[in-house]
């Protein structure tokens, strides 16, 4: 194939601008858009057409790297995507695959991992770090339902029952009662137990 045409996802600047030195470098390999935040993926891939879009994960706005992978497969599927993580949780991995990633790669991979990386995703194939490979198989699935999930987010975020209760569109009853029932499926302590133990799984 010809140039392949990159997007670049990554809040720190620093970290962005080194990423699009490193693959322009490459002569086979153009950096077309850079983006700061989740919200701006999409906007930006439909914008410039990317061949490949380079996420991270955690960025701020209002999705994340996983959530706008998903959205570019839905609003531009011709963009494959390579999503980055510093923290390697194997729950991360189960919702890429969701989401349809082609390629999931730690953030502490050599740069010559990332280019090969870059080039087999835009060719179709799929790539998975070893690392993560590895700890997804001792991961169970995730026991929270969708709604769990998302009441356990607001949580992690600090919000309190009413609010969560405003946001979703449900009493605060049935947030609280939701909060019971998320400590009891995770074994947790406690509400910030939760939120630890679901953090650290990647499901939220």
């Amino acid at each position: 194939m010809g140039v392949i045409r990159i997007l670049i996802a990554e809040d720190q600047q620093v970290v962005r601008g080194a990423l699009v030195a490193l693959l322009e470098l490459e002569p086979d390999l153009s950096v077309v858009a850079e983006v700061g935040s989740g919200d701006d993926v999409v906007p930006a891939a439909l914008k410039h057409g990317p061949d490949v879009a380079v996420l991270d994960i955690d960025m701020p706005g209002g999705i994340d790297g996983l959530d706008a992978a998903a959205e570019l497969h839905r609003r531009v599927p011709g963009c494959r995507t390579l999503v980055l993580t510093g923290q390697g949780r194997p729950g991360h991995l189960r919702r890429a695959q969701g989401a349809h990633v082609t390629g999931f790669l730690l953030k502490t991979a050599p740069v010559d991992e990332l280019i090969t990386a870059v080039r087999a995703v835009a060719a179709g194939r799929r790539v998975l770090d070893p690392n993560l490979a590895v700890t997804a198989w001792d991961l169970g699935d995730n026991p929270l339902t969708p709604r769990e999930t998302d009441v356990l987010r607001l949580t992690a975020g600090g919000a309190e029952a009413t609010e969560i209760a405003a946001r979703l569109f449900l009493s605060a009853g049935t947030v609280r009662n939701h909060l019971t029932a998320i400590v009891s499926k995770l074994n947790a302590r406690g509400r910030t137990d939760a939120v630890r133990i679901a953090g650290d799984a990647g499901w939220i």
